[in-house]
């Protein structure tokens, strides 16, 4: 019997997989399963950033793991999957296949063109939903196009959000008579050496069990008071599930159900779940904009701003790269961001606007920033978010809502823990003026052991000057 081709893409786990579970249905007529994931290097796709390649690897191997103990293997191959998955399926004489579609700009059309020609060449091809809530296309506006408005959108979709049932992993995987060859993981080279750079990733753990894990410690402990919690840096109210949630390695219906379990069992309020659903919300609505749209990572939903003069300032985007602004909350996040792979959602905030607002930096220069350091870089979401702060995306931010780093970082970081831990050269000063170094007095300064220029940078741009910048080329655009 010929074996079913199953395409593992960003669903790497075996609980809650609608593909695998197709899969395994036709395999029960005595076929054998044959996983394959496929590093995609096809024209439509946009190379993966480093720091997601770094957990793409771990992830990889964990889910190998998995099937071996099930009696499979993970079949690697990389090239355009257009060609990959045909070639495959003729050396082995598959004659189905099974995948979970992707909505990134340029997927779906070329998964449509994929499918079609394997269907000519007398396939079967099964294609699912296993990483959104909602398919893009199953939320319209009223003349059939993506809602630019977070409300109404999150109005119209939450009605039509249903988890289906939750399927188990299987305990054992059918094989098939033969297996063919497998690149390895290690020759792919996802993981940084000379240097590795990657030393402070070591509180994540990818794969399926790590998703879990996570998940049921943030159920059982953080989702009550998420509502306020979340907006602290310094404690730990985030769920930080978003890179297991990226990579597929958890399902979200999986949140969905775990989050109204945990408000059925008295575990959490209401008001704390609906926030945590209403972020899972938020991924849907830039998901539905990206993928009926242009590529959100390139050009700005509000075409107006593709004639906005962002300034040249090489300087500047090299020290919020490097976190030496002289902002100490900015310079914090932009130093967890390096060491972690990951940053506070407060503070990417924070961090994408001093970028966009303060220096007038293009967001396309941050947002790339992010999709490179970012373990949980989601196309939709990094670009979505950063035209979100920009002023220039959906629902976007107002233009003249500037943050001030300080008021922002004495708000939500009020004793300084966050700032001490990522910008250790003032955590001597007191909490009066930790926020703004610059304003302390010199015997202050001195008594922190602290010089101004030396040892910590001054500020590289006054916040008063850059506020009134950006307002007035915010002001022009709009006149224009």
């Amino acid at each position: 019997m010929t074996p079913v081709l199953l395409w593992f893409r960003r669903d790497l786990r075996l609980f809650d997989n609608p593909a695998l579970a197709a899969a395994l249905s036709d395999a029960a007529s005595g076929r054998g399963l044959l996983p394959v994931f496929i590093l995609d290097t096809g024209p439509e796709v946009r190379p993966t950033g480093a720091a997601s390649l770094w957990w793409l690897n771990h992830s990889l191997a964990a889910l190998a793991a998995d099937l071996e103990a099930r009696g499979s293997r993970l079949i690697l191959r990389q090239g355009d999957p257009a060609v990959v998955l045909p070639a495959l399926a003729a050396e082995t004489g598959a004659r189905i296949a099974h995948w979970n579609d992707l909505f990134d700009p340029g997927l779906a059309a070329r998964d449509d063109r994929l499918a079609a020609r394997l269907e000519a060449e007398g396939m079967k091809v099964g294609r699912w939903n296993g990483g959104h809530l909602l398919r893009p296309d199953q939320v319209r506006t009223r003349t059939g196009g993506a809602f630019g408005v977070f409300t109404p959108f999150w109005r119209a979709a939450r009605p039509q959000i249903s988890p289906p049932a939750r399927t188990e992993a299987p305990g054992k995987l059918p094989a098939p008579e033969a297996w063919p060859a497998s690149e390895s993981l290690r020759s792919w080279g996802l993981h940084p050496t000379a240097p590795d750079w990657s030393k402070g990733f070591s509180d994540w753990s990818p794969g399926e069990v790590g998703a879990r894990t996570r998940l049921g410690a943030f159920l059982s402990g953080g989702l009550s008071g998420y509502g306020r919690a979340r907006d602290f840096p310094a404690e730990p109210g985030a769920s930080r599930m978003s890179a297991h949630l990226h990579f597929g390695e958890i399902s979200p219906f999986a949140l969905w159900r775990g989050a109204l379990t945990a408000v059925e069992r008295g575990a959490a309020p209401e008001a704390d779940a609906e926030k945590f659903l209403a972020e899972l919300g938020w991924r849907e609505f830039n998901a539905q904009i990206s993928a009926r749209g242009a590529d959100l990572a390139k050009s700005s939903f509000d075409p107006r701003f593709e004639a906005f003069q962002w300034a040249q300032d090489d300087a500047g985007l090299a020290a919020w790269r490097q976190g030496l602004t002289g902002y100490p909350i900015v310079d914090a996040g932009m130093r967890e961001l390096w060491t972690t792979g990951w940053m506070h959602n407060r503070v990417r905030m924070i961090c994408a606007s001093f970028l966009a607002k303060h220096l007038l930096v293009d967001w396309r220069q941050g947002e790339a920033w992010f999709w490179d350091t970012l373990v949980d870089a989601d196309h939709a979401s990094n670009a979505g978010n950063w035209q979100w702060v920009a002023g220039c995306g959906a629902d976007a931010a107002p233009y003249f809502r500037i943050f001030s780093p300080m008021a922002q970082s004495t708000r939500f970081d009020p004793d300084g823990r966050y700032v001490r831990r990522w910008v250790p050269e003032i955590a001597r000063l007191p909490d009066k003026w930790l926020h703004a170094p610059w304003t302390a007095p010199p015997m202050v300064l001195e008594a922190s052991g602290l010089r101004l220029g030396r040892d910590y940078p001054a500020p590289i741009v006054d916040h008063e000057f850059a506020r009134a910048r950006a307002l007035e080329a915010y002001a022009r655009l709009r006149g224009r």
